[in-house]
């Protein structure tokens, strides 16, 4: 090293070597990423409350779509102000007043041990079931209940899917369902989303006349008869046997038999 550049601090040794030199690569590659890192946190960070208000929306639409009254040309907001939202606790089919029903979290609940339950007997493959949901009701113009929209949840193939169920006000038939998040394979288990598979549901009915629960996706009718059938997705058996598991888990005792029950004796 010449003498006048051992003379020099450890900052002008630095600037006087050469531009391609490993030192100064270095230190250019780790500044640009430390630069591009701070940027990429700080955008993320400002765009979290845009994110959630999308999500939120996002969400509010399909509780308009499976309820049937979603318009694009009115505004999102001012739809779903129709909708009365509850918090329900599972356990006694009862609408309670420990949470606040617009910002109470279903999933954050599930995965909180203080207001869920670990479940041994686990058709839908969720783990842990909140006990506490947020369901939304839809009156008519005289102010009875006219559709009912419950939030629903199991395993597919190979994600768990979310969505929500729309029933009709005697807590029976069916008016529609769809999933609003999944993982499941394009063109196979992602057809939960094809229009046409969808307007399977409407009209089938979840349970029989002596209140036993009969609905099911499968490739054929079950003996209760084509009421309570919906046709198993083709190319997609296990997404099939999936949306199966996680409808009837939902709709049995384990999951709204209880709020259904007081629904059809005019307790809600």
């Amino acid at each position: 090293m010449p003498e006048d550049t051992k003379q020099m601090g450890p900052i002008r040794r630095f600037l006087a070597l050469p531009p391609d030199s490993v030192p100064k690569t270095v230190f250019v590659a780790v500044t640009l990423c430390l630069l591009a890192s701070m940027v990429v946190s700080a955008v993320a960070v400002s765009l979290r409350p845009v994110q959630e208000i999308n999500k939120l929306k996002d969400k509010q639409i399909n509780i308009l779509q499976v309820a049937g009254v979603y318009d694009p040309e009115v505004d999102v907001l001012e739809a779903f102000a129709a909708f009365e939202p509850h918090v329900l606790e599972l356990a006694t089919g009862e609408f309670t007043d420990k949470f606040d029903a617009a910002t109470f979290d279903d999933r954050a609940a599930a995965d909180n041990p203080e207001t869920s339950v670990a479940l041994e007997d686990d058709p839908a493959g969720i783990g842990r079931q909140s006990r506490f949901v947020t369901v939304y009701l839809l009156r008519d113009d005289a102010g009875a209940i006219d559709r009912v929209i419950l939030p629903i949840h199991g395993y597919g193939l190979w994600s768990t899917l979310y969505g929500f169920i729309a029933l009709e006000a005697n807590g029976n038939d069916i008016f529609g369902l769809q999933f609003y998040s999944h993982a499941e394979t394009p063109g196979l288990g992602a057809e939960v989303d094809n229009p046409r598979w969808k307007a399977l549901w409407p009209g089938k009915r979840l349970a029989d006349e002596d209140g036993n629960l009969q609905i099911t996706v499968a490739r054929a009718a079950p003996p209760a008869g084509a009421d309570f059938h919906v046709d198993a997705l083709a190319g997609a058996t296990l997404t099939s046997v999936g949306v199966n598991n996680l409808v009837r888990f939902w709709m049995s005792e384990a999951g709204y038999a209880p709020f259904l029950e007081n629904l059809k004796a005019g307790e809600i």
